[in-house]
């Protein structure tokens, strides 16, 4: 059965507390109701991974992730976190690339390369997020942007397991936090010319890498994004701080 992630990055959002609570309210509003080709994926903020696993526990179904990570197994990296420190931690996923790192911390091609491959290589889940600025596909740039940052990202990737451990995550620039959000036929052209990518780089294996949505997702746009040609799930941001908000999205 293909599964669909349906991911809440809670950023710099929630203490433990208000982590562990989310977590309770979000298991008791899907206990019974999840359907078995949905996977939630909480990613909170590195305060909280530990209270959220500990939360969850062994409820099936729901799986823990990180918003970041440094390439390296140990050193003199102040104020970072290896992916073995949160594989530790019972956290089996990791995000890598998304807007915010690459615009506001200034994360280049070659630095998520580095991330993607070095996390692979360790055992994490990367959801490689890629996406253009609203320039940009006003230039008309969307396929040599999102070409770019898929080949950059994957150039050292072979095929070592990778459909089973790499997914994406299209989120255009433009509509995420705005309430923008991208037209069906949008999502559709760019999902398609995503997977279209992939089977290039990838000699195996490529169709069976998810390819999740982003960029203002809600309850209320749920359906219409879901049933899309090669959308795989959908990577929320502010509608999923909410669980009742986000339960109406992973069951929607």
């Amino acid at each position: 059965m293909t599964k669909q992630f349906m991911a809440a990055n809670w950023k710099m959002f929630k203490t433990r507390q208000e982590a562990e609570e989310t977590t309770r309210e979000l298991l008791s509003l899907t206990a019974t109701k999840l359907p078995g080709d949905r996977e939630v994926l909480l990613i909170p903020p590195f305060t909280s991974i530990a209270a959220v696993v500990e939360t969850i526990g062994s409820r099936t179904g729901f799986s823990v992730g990180a918003q970041n990570f440094y390439p390296a197994e140990s050193g003199a990296y102040t104020g970072e976190i290896s992916p073995g420190m949160l594989l530790d931690l019972g956290c089996s996923f990791a995000l890598v690339g998304h807007s915010e790192r690459r615009h506001l911390f200034h994360e280049g091609d070659d630095f998520l390369a580095r991330k993607v491959s070095f996390g692979l290589e360790k055992g994490l889940k990367i959801i490689l997020c890629i996406g253009e600025t609203l320039n940009q596909r006003k230039e008309g740039l969307l396929e040599t942007t999102l070409s770019r940052q898929l080949t950059s990202a994957l150039s050292g990737i072979s095929n070592l397991d990778i459909a089973s451990r790499l997914s994406l995550a299209y989120e255009p620039v433009w509509a995420i936090g705005t309430g923008e959000v991208a037209g069906t036929e949008d999502i559709g052209e760019a999902h398609n010319f995503v997977r279209s990518e992939l089977k290039n780089i990838f000699s195996r294996g490529a169709e069976e890498i998810p390819i999740l949505y982003g960029g203002s997702v809600k309850p209320g746009n749920i359906s219409e994004i879901i049933p899309l040609d090669n959308v795989d799930g959908v990577l929320v941001g502010g509608a999923s701080l909410q669980a009742e908000g986000f339960s109406r999205i992973v069951l929607g």
